[in-house]
């Protein structure tokens, strides 16, 4: 089966561009409407005997569900996780490079069972679709890089689409991690940054302990 479309363009412009929904290729032109009057007429020529090239349209890839009950965001789907050490994970500190080599997060001996835990440069964002009034969570170096080192310090902040509601103070093991409560409401996305407080990124494990949305 062929599939066919229906395609306006400028012959002075380069290159073609596909109708929505078309694949990155080429194809070949079966029927050409001259609505320009002979200027058409080589072109056609040679589109009939020579694939033309066209640009791929950009394909959007529709965001997880928005959270339809009170919930923890380990337990959610995220948009998109960028990690400066290893993956983002979920339940535990962030280990090293492999998925799953964290320890339980905590912060002073605490533990927590529940949050994300991330290292500099750390971004992640979730879908909120409108629906939440608040999220709450405990922020901290986490005691996997306390453990090592007291090196670590670091900034966490929370967007609500494009407002920053909420920044931390330097972050550090011998001061311990800072709660956040912030409303979040109206906003279609979350997004948790993770930033180093100075130029160095090393011993900055994170973690985003009991990080948790309520519905408005």
């Amino acid at each position: 089966m062929t599939d066919t479309a229906s395609i306006e363009h400028d012959l002075q412009a380069r290159p073609f561009r596909a109708p929505s929904g078309l694949l990155q290729g080429s194809f070949r032109a079966e029927k050409l409407t001259n609505s320009i009057g002979p200027a058409l007429d080589k072109f056609a020529a040679v589109a009939r005997d020579a694939p033309l090239t066209f640009r791929a349209e950009r394909r959007l890839t529709p965001p997880p569900p928005a959270p339809t009950t009170d919930s923890y965001l380990s337990d959610l789907p995220w948009v998109t996780a960028v990690n400066g050490c290893g993956p983002v994970e979920l339940d535990t500190s962030n280990g090293k490079q492999a998925a799953g080599d964290g320890t339980p997060i905590s912060f002073g001996g605490t533990v927590h069972a529940k949050g994300l835990g991330v290292h500099s440069y750390s971004d992640v964002t979730y879908h909120l679709g409108g629906r939440v009034a608040r999220f709450t969570a405990v922020v901290g170096i986490d005691d996997f890089s306390a453990r090592q080192s007291s090196r670590g310090n670091t900034i966490a902040e929370v967007w609500a689409d494009d407002r920053l509601v909420h920044t931390s103070g330097v972050l550090r093991a011998s001061t311990g991690p800072e709660p956040v409560d912030v409303d979040v409401r109206g906003a279609r996305l979350l997004r948790l940054i993770v930033r180093a407080a100075d130029s160095g990124t090393s011993y900055n494990h994170t973690s985003w302990a009991d990080a948790f949305v309520r519905l408005g």
